[in-house]
């Protein structure tokens, strides 16, 4: 890391100083707000994912946000919160990249600030809430720098009544595997094809240390959730994601996992547009695309095939209950 930008009201956080300490040879650079920095639009995306900064702030006003219909494992009552912004990943189809300007990571200090929320949003409701990690970041990738994970498992420990969701590609899963396993916390896996994983999922671990490590968190007693999504065609997408899910089903006990959804490649149109000029000869982007409900996603019949390949292929593993598409 050769740049941190820091807000002044941080500067002094034990966090930041542990943090800074990481990287002694780092330029440190004091700011008033991270938006000024992290907003600007005079950025190149594509030139700071080859070196991004990091940028240490407060997150200001409201840290609890409901999710979107039909992001849920089943819960009643649904919402995410976002620690850090982006992603140390270059996935070719995530949304981040259509929606921010930067490619720099913003790690917000004030964690007790999100769990006091989280406290008070699970209290206003007499079934229990689910809170999502993992929405706007990964939230295992970056942990040996933030050291997020033990703090936000700490408090969930002594919150009963909400349950976490970490979702990740990151075989980071030593916060987890050091301390026993927790009955309200979930950690889900995105995952995809091998040949996917390699084309389009820059930097990310492989396929196959992916499911080494929800193995290991299976056999450390931890709930694992499985997120097949985004689905991404390809023309020989059955006897692609027929071996894929064969390869899932052999290395896991399916039987036991907490959760599983499913989606097919979606974007908001703006997003959409942005994703094309970054990565114009990106093949994934040029497949052909319609324009439904805001969102560009496959054509609708490809869509529901894709869609009913995938499902029967699962349900010759899971049972309905551990199933929730995405909608």
């Amino acid at each position: 890391m050769d740049t941190i930008y820091i807000e002044k009201e941080v500067a002094a956080h034990p966090r930041t100083l542990r943090i800074c300490e990481r990287y002694p040879r780092a330029r440190q650079i004091p700011i008033n707000r991270y938006s000024d920095v992290f907003n600007s639009r005079t950025q190149n995306f594509r030139e700071q994912k080859a070196n991004p900064s990091l940028i240490l702030a407060k997150k200001p006003g409201k840290l609890i946000q409901a999710t979107p219909p039909g992001y849920h494992v089943g819960g009643e009552n649904n919402y995410y919160f976002s620690h850090m912004l982006n992603c140390v990943y270059d996935c070719r189809y995530c949304f981040l990249q259509g929606m921010y300007q930067s490619a720099n990571y913003v790690v917000f200090i004030n964690n007790e600030d999100f769990f006091d929320e989280i406290t008070r949003t699970a209290n206003q409701h007499r079934s229990a809430s689910w809170f999502f990690s993992g929405y706007d970041c990964d939230s295992l990738a970056l942990d040996p720098v933030t050291h997020f994970v033990d703090d936000c498992l700490n408090h969930f420990e002594k919150t009963p009544n909400a349950f976490l969701e970490l979702r990740t590609k990151s075989t980071q899963i030593r916060p987890l595997t050091n301390r026993s396993p927790l009955h309200n916390v979930v950690v889900a896996y995105s995952l995809s094809p091998a040949a996917i994983v390699a084309a389009e999922e820059h930097g990310t671990p492989s396929l196959e240390k992916r499911l080494d490590a929800l193995k290991t968190l299976q056999d450390n007693g931890w709930q694992i959730g499985l997120r097949f999504d985004p689905l991404l065609y390809a023309e020989n997408f059955e006897d692609l994601y027929h071996q894929f899910f064969d390869q899932v089903f052999e290395s896991l006990d399916m039987g036991a996992v907490h959760s599983v959804s499913l989606g097919v490649f979606r974007l908001p149109k703006g997003f959409h547009k942005k994703l094309v000029r970054l990565y114009p000869d990106s093949k994934l982007l040029a497949a052909p695309m319609d324009l439904r409900d805001g969102l560009m996603t496959y054509p609708q019949s490809e869509e529901l095939s894709m869609r009913k390949f995938c499902t029967d292929k699962l349900f010759t593993a899971i049972n309905k209950n551990q199933f929730f598409p995405c909608s």
